[in-house]
């Protein structure tokens, strides 16, 4: 092996083709979902346990800025993954592998991904 190749350690400088940045994001979604679930999860024990605990669930995500923020954060997180898993599939099947086809349906996951999200947002707010 040559140990004299040059090595490119400042990730600013290197330019990332769309797939690449569609795959990151799956994975980076994917992370906020694992960690929003444990948020999720409490809500929703909170929610259970008595009447006064879903009435204050209610009451947090009806009146409270940053609960709708996280609560549009996680279902923009969770639709961007569905549609950019979507895309692995197809891709796992053999489909949209070539350079040109992958671009298309990485720009169609980044537009399905933002439609969706302005959609969550009118919904949630």
């Amino acid at each position: 092996m040559n140990k004299t190749r040059p090595v490119n350690l400042d990730l600013r400088t290197i330019k990332q083709p769309l797939p690449a940045i569609t795959s990151i994001l799956h994975r980076v979604t994917g992370i906020i979902l694992f960690i929003g679930v444990a948020f999720m999860l409490f809500a929703f024990d909170l929610s259970l346990s008595s009447q006064q605990g879903f009435d204050a669930v209610a009451d947090m995500l009806s009146n409270s800025f940053f609960a709708k923020l996280v609560a549009w954060g996680l279902v923009s997180a969770l639709l961007y993954h569905f549609f950019a898993g979507i895309k692995h599939l197809i891709m796992d099947c053999g489909y949209c592998e070539e350079l040109e086809s992958g671009m298309l349906i990485a720009k169609a996951t980044l537009v399905a991904g933002v439609v969706s999200t302005l959609l969550a947002g009118i919904w949630i707010w």
